[in-house]
């Protein structure tokens, strides 16, 4: 017995993608530290969805060239700018969007750091206007994330029936013909990932308590994330894993690209935080991109110098978190202009994870590389201060 799609009630009221911060959203949406990634770019996408005269597959609210249009940046032809929300191969985003239009899964893989959630949260916001339909995935994740929960008070006083049913995130988008996302996917224990099997490959979840089932509606997908350092701690089935078509997430071919992520992504943190604006700083900025990269990738720019990496990723987002963390002491504690005073402490942490370890490669590093390095001299005398 199937369930009507409108048996299963949403649990909140999703205004229109189209609706300005003002309009249709609550006033708690414009005071939020980190709005949701279809209120924060509202107009964006309303001005896509405006100029879109391309197919779109069905509930979609975009269609898929303006989906890519909407990660990767462009100029519409009333010379409205998209701004990029993904900074990385234009093929990546496009195989992406693609398989979302297919009904195959999507499963964005890669290292730390790698903008995996930032991918998938921006995908669902341009897809069905909806990011929030989202598992997050740790160790303790119960089967119920996934499936679906019961309120007990209605089921002790009633038995099981449809309101005493809590419909998951995977459920009401199955219903709704949405886009669900399930955060670290390889973090979930094996056997409740392998509820998503026949979720995905029969477009159906059952209930069996009641006799009955969901069906997705066309427009349903998901959208999973897995970061491959964990690979070894919840392995996927190779029954789940043919059911997702698995794009791989690299971190930044060039430093030039890298800066230009970090200094957007702190640029739009500093300003809902009022912090002051990341441009004063690019030289800092640059400075933290090029360390992280040459430890990371263990020689030096110029590929002379061979070096010793630490155990930490050293990713673009921990990059971002050590600059916003510089901005905010320079905003409040020093002039507002980002010094290499502001970062070393950031740096500092992002590097030595392992004390014994990690400290010996650091400390190579600051005599080998920075105190050599022209220019960089009140970089070395900062990093060597917080070192001590």
């Amino acid at each position: 017995m199937s369930v009507p799609v409108a048996s299963v009630e949403p649990t909140t009221v999703r205004p229109p993608v189209s609706e300005g911060l003002g309009e249709g959203v609550s006033e708690s949406v414009g005071e939020a530290l980190r709005p949701h990634a279809e209120h924060a770019f509202a107009a964006e996408l309303a001005a896509l969805a405006a100029q879109d005269d391309r197919p779109r597959p069905a509930r979609w609210r975009l269609s898929p060239w303006a989906v890519a249009t909407y990660l990767l940046g462009g100029t519409l032809p009333d010379g409205t700018v998209i701004t990029p929300k993904y900074v990385g191969p234009r093929r990546i985003v496009e195989v992406a969007v693609t398989t979302l239009a297919t009904d195959r899964a999507l499963l964005l893989l890669g290292v730390p750091g790698t903008a995996k959630t930032w991918v998938s949260e921006h995908l669902a916001a341009a897809v069905s206007g909806d990011s929030t339909l989202l598992v997050q995935g740790t160790a303790g994740t119960p089967e119920e994330a996934i499936r679906y929960g019961w309120n007990y008070a209605q089921l002790l006083a009633h038995g099981p029936s449809r309101d005493a049913l809590v419909p998951s995130p995977v459920m009401r988008a199955m219903a709704e013909g949405m886009t669900a996302r399930v955060e670290e996917l390889t973090r979930i224990p094996a056997d409740v990932q392998d509820t998503l099997i026949t979720i995905l490959s029969e477009k159906v979840l059952p209930i069996p308590e009641l006799g009955q089932e969901v069906q997705a509606v066309r427009g349903f997908n998901l959208i999973a994330t897995a970061n491959d350092r964990d690979r070894g701690v919840n392995e996927l089935s190779s029954a789940l894993r043919r059911r997702f078509n698995t794009v791989v997430l690299p971190l930044p071919e060039s430093a030039d690209a890298e800066v230009d992520i970090v200094s957007r992504r702190v640029d739009q943190i500093g300003r809902s935080l009022d912090l002051p604006a990341a441009p004063e700083g690019m030289d800092e900025i640059r400075r933290v991109v090029t360390v992280f990269r040459e430890l990371r990738n263990g020689v030096t720019t110029d590929g002379r110098t061979k070096l010793k990496s630490p155990s930490g990723t050293l990713s673009t987002a921990e990059a971002i978190s050590v600059v916003t963390g510089g901005l905010a002491l320079a905003a409040h504690f020093g002039d507002g202009v980002l010094r290499a005073s502001d970062v070393a402490a950031g740096i500092l942490g992002a590097v030595v994870r392992d004390p014994a370890a990690d400290r010996v490669i650091w400390q190579e590093y600051l005599e080998a590389v920075v105190r050599e390095r022209d220019g960089w001299k009140d970089f070395y005398r900062a990093c060597r201060e917080v070192s001590a």
